[in-house]
This record gives structure tokens, sequence and C-alpha cells, in this order.
């Protein structure tokens, strides 16, 4: 299949043929219905001449390119009313009836808030000329009028206050929120390149006339806000925000992308002391935390048992033992334990345990998981020999 990428150098045409050059170079198998023998990418720096031959050899229009923000608002005509018809026209004069998608707009409705729109007036005259082409031509056509879309490479200071949002707080910048109870709708760039596939397979998402990305996201402006100020300070604790709730997930993953590379690296307290050192890594709000244990040569550790929190230990570099008891009774139970064999010891609650180095010369790297962060005003952690 030859597929034709108009505004292929902007956000939604970026992500787009990023995710068909991974199944065209054979590293996506989660699409094997779709097949990319030839990627013609446009944009405002391309040949015109070469939109020629792409419509003449496409299987497939992506019609992503149009005009935003222009300083000159009769560019609003010429990017997204006059370009669609050159571009229909091209395919009518090779009598290519492939199927034909266009990137519309919300404020194509020109209701509410969007009545005046004079992008929305732009983009609906886009939308006719595409659906009287289809009824011409019997071409399908497919027509998605996005919401607001945000996800990495989205220019910030431009059309997504997500995307603004992410790069000021990723700088230490502040933000301003005018109205925090605006309603937003929020489609995320990987759901949007999933529709994207299903309609390259033919089975496009409809609502009446028109297509639709299936997975949004409903909110406010306040509510996104709030949560994007919060991941710096969560990064510089070293928790990681509530990834079970879809939105925060994505937001959090597009924040992330805007970090500046002298801010990808940050230090970790050390605990340390003659036995070695721990290291707390992540923090999580209810998935507890994640250590590194130190242990050096012949040290042993622990010797404590909990009421409530258990922990998984993984010798990642080593060789040990670990032993454990229940309170009360006698038996003990030990385990050899290996970075050359990597294993999950369980650590259970009401059953004193401990970690012991049994090489003379090298250090033992344990990683430990625990099921709560810890609580210095509630350790639950209690001495005992085992």
């Amino acid at each position: 299949m030859n597929i034709l990428i108009t505004g292929a150098a902007g956000f939604v045409g970026r992500n787009l043929t990023a995710a068909l050059q991974n199944i065209q170079q054979g590293k996506d198998r989660t699409h094997p219905e779709i097949q990319v023998d030839a990627l013609y990418l446009y944009d405002v720096d391309t040949d015109p001449a070469l939109l020629d031959t792409y419509c003449r050899e496409a299987d497939f229009v992506f019609h992503l390119a149009g005009v935003n923000r222009p300083t000159n608002p009769a560019d609003f005509t010429t990017g997204n009313v006059d370009f669609t018809q050159r571009l229909l026209d091209t395919l009518r004069k090779h009598n290519n009836t492939c199927p034909v998608m266009l990137s519309s707009s919300a404020q194509a409705s020109l209701q509410g808030r969007f009545a005046n729109s004079v992008y929305g007036v732009s983009k609906k005259a886009g939308e006719e000329l595409l659906f009287q082409y289809g009824k011409e031509s019997a071409a399908p056509v497919l027509v998605y009028r996005f919401p607001n879309l945000f996800g990495k490479w989205c220019r910030p200071h431009y059309n997504s206050a997500v995307a603004t949002f992410c790069h000021l707080t990723a700088h230490d910048q502040p933000i301003q929120v005018n109205d925090p109870s605006v309603v937003l709708e929020l489609v995320y760039i990987d759901d949007l390149v999933e529709e994207m596939m299903q309609a390259l397979a033919g089975t496009p998402h409809r609502e009446g006339a028109y297509c639709v990305v299936p997975v949004s996201h409903t909110t406010t402006l306040g509510f996104v806000a709030d949560t994007i100020c919060a991941f710096p300070q969560q990064r510089a604790a070293g928790l990681v925000p509530d990834l079970g709730e879809p939105l925060v997930k994505k937001l959090y993953s597009t924040w992330l992308s805007y970090l500046p590379a002298e801010r990808l690296v940050y230090d970790l307290q050390m605990h340390t002391d003659e036995r070695g050192s721990f290291t707390e890594c992540l923090r999580t709000p209810d998935r507890g935390q994640i250590s590194v244990n130190v242990s050096k040569p012949g040290i042993t550790k622990g010797n404590h048992w909990h009421h409530s929190k258990n922990e998984k230990f993984i010798v990642v570099k080593g060789e040990g033992i670990i032993h454990l008891r229940k309170l009360g009774e006698d038996e003990v139970i030990s385990v050899r334990v290996s970075g050359d064999r990597l294993q999950v010891v369980d650590m259970l609650p009401g059953y004193t345990h401990s970690i012991e180095n049994l090489s003379d010369t090298e250090d033992m790297v344990t990683l430990m998981w625990a099921n709560e962060c810890f609580d210095p005003e509630k350790p639950d952690t209690f001495a005992e020999p085992v």
C-alpha cells in the first residue's frame, strides 16, 4: 500500500509517519493487516511538483495539512480550502478513487463558542469539498473533527494548552489559567494514530457522516493544569503519579517528553553506613516503593519483622542467603539467592527476616519492593533476630 500524508511534518503527521515507518520496517507487528510499501510525505517545504506523482500512486491519503494560527486571516482559506481543492483535483486528474481521510476540527461545527470561528469556517469548507468529492467520484471519504489533541511532539504556545503547560512546567516556568472550569475534550496522539490504523484497514469508527476517535477524555482545564503542575514536584520526590488513571498516565508521558536534556538525570538520596547502602528509587501513591540495597561482603541486614508491610527481594548481583522465621516459632526458612539466577523471595508479614552477603570480596545488590512507601512516623518495622 502506498500512503500519502500531507502535513507530514506537523504534530499528527510526525506521529503517524513514525508509526507507519515502524510497520514498514517490520518493527511493529501489531497490525499484520496493514502493509506499507511507499510513504509519500508532503509538507510546505516539499517540491509542489511531487504532489502529482504522489496522487497518481497513492492507495490511501491522509490529508493532515492545514493552517490554524496564521498571521494573515486570508491564509485560513489558502491552507484549509485551496490546498484541499488542489489535492482533490489532482486525484481526479489521475482517476484515483483511493480513500481520503481529512483532519478537520471540532470548530467546524460553528456552534457554541466556535460560532464565530474563522478557522472553523475554513475547516467546514474543506469538509464540504471532500464530501462533494466523495459523491462525485465514489471514493471513500473519512472526515474526522478532532477536539483538543495532545501528546509528544506537539508544539507549545500554538494550539494545545496541554503542550504549553507541559513545556512551561518542564522548564520551571509558571502557567496561567484564566478559567479552570472550562470543559475540554482531549484525544491522546497514540489513540488517534491507532484510529488511523483502523482507517487504513478499512474499519474506521463512524458516527453518522463523520469518523471519530473512540477513546477521548472529557475533563476541565483546571484538572489538566493541576495535574501537570504536580509532576515536577512528584518527580523530585521520587514519586510516580497514579498511572491507573488513563488520562493522568497519558499526561505524564506527554510531560516527560518536554523535559530538557539537562533535567533528564536527577540524584537519589543514598543512606550509607559501614554495612553498605539503602536507596529509595521510586514511590507510588498506591503501589508502594522500589529500593536498591547494597550489602558489603559478609554483612547481614534485616533481623526485623512487620505487621502488614510486605516486601519482595530480588538479588541482582552477588551471592546470599535469606532467612525467615515466623514469630513464636523455631523453624527457619533459608533461601539461597544469586544474581546469576533472578528469583523473587517474599518477605511475609509476621515473619522476621534477614539477608546475608555470602561473599568475602564482592558487594551484593538487592532490588526491593515494599507494598507501602516508608513512613517514618509509622515504620511498621520491629527488631527481632531470625
